[in-house]
């Protein structure tokens, strides 16, 4: 992961500011993951781990149609995993770690999903990040998952300059208002996503420009 052009951090009143127009532009911003369930969100995010979320979509489908908690999943066996998910990168590990983390929570949790991150942490292919959508998302907890969207607008914007995810991540628990702590990672890796892009961000019409520390900002191309 990149680390960003060091940018001066923006002042209270500006990160307010930009979640405000966040929350009036979309209030109840969601997840682009399906499932149906804690168990099944949980394999998606592990499979979404270097790979796009409608490509995980595609392939969960009919997994989680076959196997919707552990016990099904582990009658699935690593193999018929593998073939599911085949279309997703790195699906080989991925299948042995869904497998195992599956296995693991009918051996040590009753077949449930812990609403714990340390337990979540101790799962196979569940890092930082897994374990804070799977408790954010489900659980309703107020944390931030850094990937490399919501690195690269809490660098670029100035709202959490870091050089690690983790850095990223224990700033924006400072400084993103109460109110706003919920929804604030859904509005962040989707405004990356779609609006403040990795190559070329669409300054012209992001949302949040007026407050944004990132320059030169990316004029309106030529015939739009």
């Amino acid at each position: 992961m990149a680390v960003a052009k060091k940018v001066k951090t923006l002042p209270k009143a500006d990160i307010e500011a930009i979640f405000a127009r966040f929350h009036e532009i979309e209030p109840e911003p969601k997840g682009e993951l399906d499932y149906v369930n804690a168990f099944t969100l949980l394999v998606a995010v592990v499979l979404s781990a270097q790979a796009t979320d409608a490509g995980v979509n595609k392939a969960t489908k009919r997994l989680f149609e076959l196997a919707p908690s552990p016990p099904a999943m582990v009658a699935l066996g690593v193999e018929q995993i593998t073939d599911l998910i085949k279309t997703i990168g790195l699906y080989r590990g991925k299948a042995r770690n869904v497998f195992a983390l599956s296995q693991m929570l009918i051996d040590l949790h009753g077949g449930e999903v812990p609403e714990d991150r340390e337990a979540l942490e101790a799962l196979p292919g569940v890092g930082r990040k897994t374990a804070n959508v799977v408790l954010n998302i489900w659980f309703k907890q107020p944390t931030i998952a850094v990937d490399t969207h919501l690195f690269r607008v809490g660098n670029r914007t100035g709202m959490a300059p870091g050089a690690n995810p983790l850095a990223v991540e224990q700033t924006l628990l400072k400084v993103i208002p109460q109110p706003y702590m919920l929804h604030a990672h859904h509005w962040l890796i989707l405004h990356g996503r779609y609006v403040c892009k990795a190559r070329k961000p669409e300054c012209w019409r992001c949302a949040i420009a007026e407050w944004c520390r990132f320059e030169p900002k990316t004029p309106l191309p030529k015939g739009v």
